[in-house]
């Protein structure tokens, strides 16, 4: 039987599944549109900006290591149709523009996201860039070499707009960023926003919240010189989109395959496509259950692409996997600020018809007089009554970020705030304050769900 992959979820699934199975009884073919198999694309940001120095680092496995698993990988060849009734899919080699059909017993869907590019006048324009892929990443790299102005204008302030921010002040770019949200990081509750957009300010960042861009403006060179937003011009040497993604669906749509609300593939438990015996789906083109709002959304980050492609390359290898969900967890940074959250906002908890009470917590990172401590901001949402944790934002310097990992494991835990007040975790002086910062915030979410408690 064949197995088509390709993205982010396709080549764990393609290890897994022949780790289960040998090449004489699974033939396995995976098609890759670019130029590079197998590499994170969280990474790019971080190789634009200098702090991974090679690409080749960023490479998890080569087209020859894949080809030497017995998985014939063919690389710069797109999937142009999927006839799922037939059990084929149709491919385009886009070196020679040849186009075949090859059959399959067992499909894997792992076409990933595609960045939000809004049709704007100028947008296509040199010097404007994506960083989606390594491709993309390679061509921002040589718009910057190639650069004399020191102007970047970052369009959004999700993840990618606050990753590519610091990476083009690494590069000694003036920097802007234009973002249509109220404030920075919409993941974030506004008032977590705000704390963000008051660090990068001043970091030296220009934040331009509530602007739409509406075009990109060409100088005499045919190259980008500003971005327009309402009636405003930010000059621009080069431009970043970091506008987010949406699942790449379009070939499986084609084929009858079910969608969700947001537009990503719906799954069973062992990410199966629903009502599809024979096709799987994972990665950042499928919707994923949330655990804590008992909706579906769609979430594109690598940490599920690979426990889908482990999940997937189980069942298709003939074993049992499942995939139960999500809690919502994401970490990022800005230069030295880093910003983590997890399970549900105000909005989403709103959303869902949740009641429940939201405090924030200032503490530090460390015991406060131990060198180094720093301010970091925790809030915690916590279900009315019945005390359970819905939420965890934290805002803060070195040590912040990854202390959103305890509010993750109590998430799935189906913990109260209550029974997080006697969490023993680990503490001495260097590490935090004798009570950590997330149990700080425990204890006031617990008083405030149930007045009488200390």
């Amino acid at each position: 039987g064949g197995v088509w992959a390709g993205g982010r979820g396709g080549s764990p699934a393609a290890a897994q599944a022949r780790r289960m199975k040998g090449p004489d009884e699974l033939e396995i073919v995976a098609f890759e549109r670019g130029h590079f198999s197998s590499y994170s694309a969280c990474g790019v940001p971080y190789w634009v900006g200098g702090a991974v120095g090679d690409r080749e680092q960023l490479i998890a496995r080569s087209p020859e290591e894949h080809r030497a698993r017995s998985i014939d990988l063919r690389m710069r060849t797109e999937v142009t149709g999927i006839d799922v009734a037939g059990g084929r899919v149709r491919a385009r080699d886009l070196d020679t523009g040849e186009e075949s059909w090859t059959s399959y017993d067992k499909l894997v869907i792992a076409t990933g996201a595609t960045p939000l590019r809004p049709e704007l006048p100028g947008i296509d324009l040199p010097g404007v860039h994506g960083v989606q892929t390594l491709d993309d990443g390679q061509a921002l790299i040589d718009t910057l070499s190639r650069t004399t102005g020191r102007r970047a204008v970052v369009v959004g302030a999700g993840y990618i707009g606050v990753e590519m921010a610091e990476a083009m002040i690494n590069h000694g770019f003036e920097v802007t960023v234009v973002n249509r949200g109220k404030e920075p990081m919409s993941t974030l509750d506004p008032d977590m926003g705000r704390l963000v957009r008051t660090a990068m300010e001043g970091l030296g960042i220009t934040m331009v919240d509530d602007a739409a861009v509406t075009a990109v403006l060409a100088g005499e060179d045919g190259r980008v010189r500003a971005v327009v937003a309402g009636d405003r011009e930010f000059p621009a040497d080069v431009v970043v989109l970091g506008m987010g993604v949406r699942p790449q669906t379009a070939l499986a749509e084609a084929a009858g395959l079910p969608l969700g609300a947001s537009g990503g593939l719906l799954t069973d438990l062992g990410m199966r496509v629903r009502g599809h015996e024979n096709v799987w789906a994972g990665g950042d083109c499928v919707e994923v259950l949330n655990l804590v709002s008992g909706q579906q959304q769609h979430v594109p980050l690598g940490t599920h692409a690979n426990k889908h492609g482990q999940v997937i390359g189980a069942n298709v290898g003939g074993g049992y996997a499942t995939f139960p969900g999500v809690v919502g967890t994401a970490v990022s940074k800005v230069c030295d600020l880093e910003i983590a959250r997890t399970g549900l906002r105000e909005k989403d908890a709103l959303r869902v018809g949740m009641r429940f009470r939201a405090v924030t917590v200032e503490s530090t990172s460390r015991a406060g007089y131990y060198p180094g401590a720093s301010p970091m901001t925790v809030k915690m949402l916590a279900e009315e009554r019945t005390g359970k944790l819905l939420g965890v934002q934290i805002v803060g310097r070195e040590g912040a970020a990854k202390r959103v990992d305890v509010a993750a494991v109590a998430l799935t835990a189906g913990m109260t705030v209550e029974q997080m007040t006697a969490l023993d975790l680990g503490y001495a002086p260097p590490f935090s304050p004798v009570w950590d910062p997330v149990l700080v915030a425990a204890r006031k979410a617990a008083a405030a769900v149930r007045p009488h408690t200390v």
